[in-house]
């Protein structure tokens, strides 16, 4: 028996060995296996990775080494080998490839991987400028110049709404910093960083540049990403303009659903607890320029300088997809008789929407206008005709709501729910009799509509609930931090080739072909 399973293991063995090397051939890499037949080294000009093996082919470790550097031990790579998960180790070997499609000879190269070192350096020394001891992660996305900051030490890449910090090979050169750029950790009078300039001796002009890449696209409307070029200087390639609201429910459906939806649906089916079914229309505009967008996931820069601002940005834009993509549900057909409240939501200017609906009293158009402004601040107000009752929905209220939940049909049936209270307490001042031959009972008045806890929550359901003004402000961090952050998860994944920066858009991950940053973009204070 012995015998035997020393056989089948060194079959076994073998074949791993083959497959490794084979893999290593797809990806244009070389390879070799040590005589022992236990190793394989898998081998570029830039970098190397060893995997060892043991005689019945578990894998002990996999280490990963850039030229220059101390082979790292990556977990990553050691866990989709010991679950013969090829296709995630194959994509990382191309990752690490592509981190070095500079054009030039290996000395050029090493620069460009020099000069995103030095990038790391100085987006760790900005993440350090704000932060104090106590500080957690969800105000480091929220807040942070650059997001949630984890350095690179050398595993698989990133998932989520992150944003990888990477370098590319381009057709023109660009002056990139070889050296980092910060001398000094103390921020100025503004808050930002101090910059030493670009001197010969601290930069160099190389056919690359920096990348923030997005794994999943992300829609934006074209004044987010004029923003963007403005603060880059450069323009950002290949981008089809289409209405904006359509990109949102794209993305939304290919997020959501498991099964091929239409994507040209406009019309979606929302249920929440203790309230009729809402039907939302997505009003998806036109392609003119204020109300058009393109699908984004790849942003050049040349400077450290530019990353906080194109991280708020993203944020900016990712709080303003959560709201539309709130409205979007896997259901378009209405799959009862029940009881339907119908919404339109319109695009206005910038970043403002509106949402229409029937007046639940009289026949008549209501509309509540939401801006959002920056990814920390919201303003909402409520329009309705000159002759039709109140809501019982202050303007101040239904911005708080938007910001605690960021959900438009919660809001929305926070509103309702309002406006049936104003109905029962009419109704109760109708029925009043004469006190002198029957006694009424002691009147109690309807508690206040303005109150986020009881229009919000719901018996029975853990909705967002409001004690007070500061709680109000560290549940709307939660909630936005987590609304498009699957990241921005919560595991922290360590990366190889790249920084990554977790924005919107919802969790760090430890990545291998990065170090990686969450700053999203869900969120409002």
């Amino acid at each position: 028996m012995e015998k035997i399973q020393r056989t089948l293991n060194a079959k076994s063995l073998f074949s791993v060995m083959n497959r490794l090397e084979s893999l290593s051939k797809q990806k244009r890499l070389n390879s070799h296996v040590s005589p022992s037949g236990t190793a394989c080294y898998i081998t570029s000009d830039m970098f190397y990775i060893e995997v060892h093996l043991e005689k019945d082919e578990k894998v002990m470790d996999v280490k990963l080494a850039h030229l220059g550097e101390d082979p790292v031990i990556c977990d990553n790579l050691v866990q989709h080998l010991r679950m013969k998960n090829y296709d995630a180790f194959g994509k990382i070997l191309e990752d690490l490839s592509n981190l070095y499609q500079i054009p030039g000879n290996s000395e050029m190269k090493a620069k460009g991987y020099l000069a995103l070192q030095s990038l790391e350096k100085d987006l760790y020394s900005m993440s350090l400028l704000d932060r104090t001891e106590d500080v957690n992660r969800v105000t480091e996305v929220l807040h942070g110049k650059v997001g949630h900051l984890v350095p690179r030490t050398g595993d698989s890449q990133v998932s989520g709404a992150k944003v990888v910090v990477t370098i590319e090979g381009t057709d023109i050169l660009h002056r990139l910093p070889i050296s980092p750029l910060i001398a000094d950790s103390q921020a100025g009078e503004d808050g930002s960083p101090a910059f030493l300039p670009l001197t010969d001796e601290l930069s160099m002009d190389l056919s690359a540049c920096f990348l923030l890449k997005s794994h999943q696209p992300i829609p934006m409307s074209s004044s987010s990403i004029e923003q963007i070029q403005r603060l880059t200087g450069i323009q950002i390639a290949d981008l089809k303009l289409v209405p904006l609201h359509e990109l949102i429910v794209q993305s939304t459906l290919k997020e959501k659903c498991s099964e091929d939806l239409s994507t040209h649906n406009s019309c979606f089916f929302v249920s929440l607890p203790d309230c009729p079914k809402h039907c939302y229309f997505i009003n998806k505009g036109s392609e003119k320029s204020d109300l058009a967008g393109a699908l984004v996931s790849r942003i050049p820069f040349t400077h450290p300088k530019c990353v906080p601002g194109i991280i708020e940005v993203l944020r900016h834009q990712m709080a303003y997809n959560t709201l539309i993509s709130s409205c979007v549900s896997e259901k378009h057909i209405n799959e009862d008789d029940s009881e339907l409240l119908y919404f339109e939501v319109a695009p206005q200017k910038n970043t403002s929407f509106s949402v229409s609906f029937l007046h639940p009293v009289k026949d008549n158009l209501a509309c509540v206008i939401i801006d959002v402004i920056t990814s920390r601040e919201i303003q909402c107000s409520l329009h309705l005709k000159p002759q039709d009752p109140t809501l019982n929905s202050s303007d101040d209220f239904i911005s708080r709501a938007v910001k605690h939940c960021m959900s438009v049909p919660v809001v929305m049936r926070a509103i309702f729910r309002n406006t049936v209270k104003v109905e029962a307490s009419s109704e109760t001042k109708d029925m009043e009799v004469d006190t002198e031959q029957k006694p009424a009972l002691p009147f109690e008045p309807t508690a206040d509509s303005n109150n986020l806890e009881e229009s919000l929550s719901v018996a029975g359901q853990q909705d967002l609930v409001v004690r007070d003004e500061q709680s109000a402000q560290d549940s709307t961090e939660e909630s936005l931090s987590t609304a498009k952050l699957k990241t921005l998860g919560d595991s922290t994944d360590k990366s190889t080739s790249n920084v990554n920066a977790q924005t919107s858009c919802n969790t760090v991950e430890e990545s291998s072909c990065t170090a990686h940053t969450e700053a999203v973009m869900t969120d409002t204070k």
